[in-house]
């Protein structure tokens, strides 16, 4: 049984991936701003609200809270997406850019600086990022601050996977697939449980040959 704490857990593929974990008997803690009726009823899952990937008190707090617990898996799965297209780049839309660094950029590196000492040694670490972030699959423009926050947590987890080398801690960034969840309207290609299974199987494989590079969920290399 490992220890797998998630971030963003209270719905989409965050609540997919507690379910997942805890079927299989892990000890799961699921951290979100406000959790949700269906993460609440997840049997045995440790549920920590108050928890914003913006926000550096609360995520030092969880931490604190933790205390001597030691964590196995790390899933950095919180996330926001807000559309922006050229020609309509107000300030709204800017302020909506330095959202989404703070959430998916900075937040998964103010998680790890913050718990690094209760991750094991030889842990695991899975960025949840998007092949929207690849510069070089990028082939229909607009989406300026997903995009550009997707490609700067790239660069952050792999500066993470050699900084964490030395530990034998693994860094895997997943892009999850085109998932049908509350982020996209409902569209989508893929189930948020048929992409949680691929996620927890693309890490379970994860050992320090593979770490910092970026994959899709399915196991398909993808280019930065």
């Amino acid at each position: 049984m490992s220890t797998v704490l998630i971030t963003g857990a209270n719905r989409g593929i965050g609540l997919a991936l507690a379910s997942r974990f805890a079927g299989r008997g892990d000890q799961v803690i699921a951290t979100c701003r406000s959790s949700s009726d269906a993460l609440q009823a997840l049997p045995g899952v440790r549920v920590e609200t108050g928890v914003d990937m913006a926000d550096g008190d609360s995520v030092r707090a969880l931490a604190q809270r933790l205390g001597e617990l030691r964590i196995d898996v790390l899933v950095c799965n919180a996330g926001i997406l807000e559309r922006d297209r050229l020609g309509a780049l107000d300030d709204a839309a800017f302020d909506g850019m330095r959202r989404q660094f703070e959430v998916n950029a900075m937040g998964p590196l103010r998680m790890v600086e913050a718990l690094a000492p209760q991750l094991r040694d030889g842990a695991k670490v899975g960025i949840i990022t998007s092949r929207m972030g690849s510069v070089a699959d990028n082939g229909s423009g607009g989406h300026y601050g997903y995009r550009a926050s997707k490609a700067a947590v790239n660069a952050v987890g792999k500066s993470l996977a050699n900084d964490l080398a030395g530990r034998g801690i693994a860094v895997l960034l997943l892009h999850p697939g085109f998932v049908a969840t509350d982020m996209v309207g409902g569209q989508g290609e893929i189930s948020a449980k048929e992409s949680a299974e691929q996620l927890v199987a693309r890490l379970d494989a994860l050992g320090m040959a593979e770490t910092g590079s970026f994959h899709h969920a399915n196991g398909m290399p993808l280019p930065w």
